[in-house]
This record gives C-alpha cells, sequence and structure tokens, in this order.
C-alpha cells in the first residue's frame, strides 16, 4: 500500500509540474491530485515538495529519456529518423492540446538559480538523456563524436520547438525544425538495433 501511495503521489506531481512548473504547484494540490492526505505526502517525502519534485522528475525523466530512441528503432536512415521524431513529437503534442510534453525543462529553466537540489536533478536527467542516446546511436552504427552531436541536436531542437509550439499554439515549430534539421542527414545508414526496445512511451493525455 505504501508503495502505490508513493507512485500516485510522484506521478500526481510530475503531472503537475508538467502544467504549471514548479512554483505554481503546492503540497495540497499534490494531496488533491493523488487521492492522498497531505500527512501522508510528508510521510513518504519528509523533505516535503523539493524532495517529491525531485524524485517525480527523475522518475519522468527515465520515461522521456525513451522517446527517441523508441521512435527512431524503426527506421535505417537518419535523416528519415530525424524527421520521424519531430513530425511524432508535433502529433503527440497536438494531441493533448499543446500541452506542456514533459516537466523536466519547464522545471529546469525555472529553479536553475533558485533550488539547488532540482537543478542538479535535472542536469542529472539531461546528462542521462544525452549519454543514453549517444550510446543507442553508436549502438546503431554512428561512430561517437556524430552519435552525441545527433542525440544533443535533437534534444535540444525538440525543447526549444515544445516552447514555440506550445506559445503558438501550432505544430509548425516542431515540424520545421524536423524538415532543417533532417537532410543534413539524410544518406546516413542506422544499422538494426542491438536490442528492441519495449513499446514506444506515450505522453500523458
Amino acid at each position: 500500500m505504501a508503495r502505490s501511495t508513493r507512485e500516485a503521489i510522484l506521478t500526481a506531481a510530475a503531472e503537475l509540474m508538467r502544467h504549471r512548473g514548479y512554483a505554481g504547484v503546492a503540497m495540497k494540490d499534490i494531496a488533491e491530485a493523488s487521492g492522498a492526505p497531505i500527512g501522508s505526502l510528508y510521510h513518504h517525502f519528509r523533505d516535503g515538495k523539493a524532495q517529491i519534485a525531485r524524485e517525480a522528475l527523475l522518475n519522468a525523466g527515465a520515461a522521456y529519456g525513451l522517446l527517441i530512441p523508441t521512435v527512431v528503432d524503426d527506421y535505417t536512415d537518419l535523416g528519415d529518423a530525424v524527421d520521424g521524431v519531430f513530425r511524432q513529437a508535433a502529433e503527440d503534442m497536438a494531441a493533448t492540446g499543446f500541452a506542456n510534453m514533459c516537466p523536466v525543462a519547464s522545471v529546469a529553466a525555472e529553479v536553475a538559480d533558485t533550488v539547488e537540489s532540482l537543478r542538479h536533478a535535472t542536469e542529472d536527467i539531461f546528462a542521462g538523456w544525452i549519454d543514453g542516446g549517444a550510446a543507442y546511436f553508436e549502438g546503431r552504427g554512428l561512430d561517437q563524436g556524430r552519435a552525441r552531436d545527433v542525440t544533443i541536436a535533437l534534444i535540444g531542437a525538440l525543447e526549444g520547438a515544445f516552447v514555440l509550439a506550445r506559445t503558438l499554439r501550432s505544430t509548425e515549430p516542431l515540424l520545421a525544425a524536423g524538415r532543417v534539421l533532417a537532410p543534413q542527414y539524410r544518406g546516413i545508414a542506422l544499422a538494426r538495433p542491438r536490442v528492441s526496445l519495449p513499446p514506444r512511451v506515450g505522453v500523458h493525455r
């Protein structure tokens, strides 16, 4: 029971931060969204909101880190794969009504100079995404330098395009990023994945 309550709290916190950021979420909001009494939040997370946010972001980061590899898994041309990533992101964002796609970047920008524990958490998440993505692309046959460059370019372009798309209520920024980046990599072959990834992680609706 304690495990399911803890998970409910973390899931609720991640979803709330995805829409409101860190400052816009209060402990009472997490209690209401998770169905857990306010006292239960402090029982499971003695350091309060910052601890809940940190653990929720780490959990969300692990899930969102699979998004690029699971989309790319089906492609054998890097340029087509890059285009596919942005097209899929555009579809997902439109389907959510242009909700923020992931709480990590929003919180990272918001707390970079104010909540050191969360800055470190988001730093670890981004570093994990880069290292994991680079290892994935190396496994698909790219050399180490290109694998890392492609991963950083994808993550950076996606996060920036998410902000524009959400603000403009348009998928154009995501599709435009794909159109510009994809031709640079078209014709570069991707080897078959060494290990099949789990089914694509969906975005919370």
